[in-house]
């Protein structure tokens, strides 16, 4: 895997971009639950390939998710976060391993018209007091494993699973980010014994971090006060949203 030779001839203006988008979407990322690793693959894959971009979100998300994490702490619910966390850490590790000869057209679309569906499933199962328990969130949790190990941008499985499992508003984004900066120290450890975290990689990664590290923070000055139907429906938008470029990246590889 050449993953170097994409960086070459990136400008300062590219940069600039870059920095831009990135603290943008640590902004969406505090909002909504994930931003990150579903908008950079825009302006990253122009610029660089797509071989370096799961590796690179995966650095800069140390830096959001610890960001999200120390803004909202009071909110985390530690039983839930440990549960995912334990559950999805073999097939996180397995998932990154094979991310360069994963094919993930077919189940792009699969999850996506799923993560679709979960919103107005979600709503009918809490109109009638239903929600998953422990044991359906760990077994989600391990499939949910394998695709944030492989891909990015599927931070929006988790946002889902934790909605599912009943959590509102702030307590989403505070359980989601404790899990994601596990998940993400896994993902770095298989990258970096593989040999595909570059200095080129983790520059790139550093300048993504540290631009959007204030996100969170400008964030939750609306989230805390922001009625929770209103942060719901937020959310609930932003599986939708998450399922529709699922969908649209697979349309295109498909008939690519």
């Amino acid at each position: 895997m050449n993953i170097a030779s994409g960086f070459a001839d990136i400008s300062l203006l590219q940069l600039l971009l870059v920095a831009f988008v990135a603290l943008f979407a640590s902004i969406i990322g505090g909002l909504a639950g994930y931003g990150t690793g579903a908008l950079m693959p825009l302006v990253l894959v122009p610029m660089v390939g797509s071989e370096p971009v799961v590796p690179i979100i995966a650095i800069s998300a140390i830096f959001a998710n610890v960001s999200r994490s120390t803004a909202y702490f009071r909110y985390v619910d530690r039983r839930r976060a440990l549960i995912v966390s334990l559950c999805a850490a073999f097939t996180t590790a397995l998932g990154a391993y094979g991310y360069t000869r994963l094919g993930n057209a077919g189940a792009a679309l699969v999850i996506g018209s799923m993560l679709i569906l979960s919103v107005p499933l979600r709503r009918v199962l809490r109109r009638r007091a239903v929600k998953i328990g422990d044991s359906t969130l760990a077994a989600g949790a391990v499939g949910y494993g394998v695709v944030v190990g492989g891909t990015s941008g599927s931070g929006v499985m988790l946002l889902s699973l934790l909605m599912a499992a009943g959590l509102e508003g702030a307590a989403v984004i505070a359980t989601d980010s404790v899990i994601s900066v596990i998940t993400s120290v896994i993902k770095i450890s298989v990258f970096g014994l593989a040999g595909v975290v570059t200095a080129q990689v983790l520059a790139l990664a550093l300048l993504i971090g540290a631009i959007g590290f204030p996100g969170a923070f400008l964030a939750r000055a609306f989230v805390e006060r922001m009625p929770v139907h209103i942060h719901t429906a937020i959310l609930d938008a932003a599986v939708v949203a998450g399922g529709l470029m699922m969908i649209s990246a697979a349309s295109r590889h498909l008939l690519a």
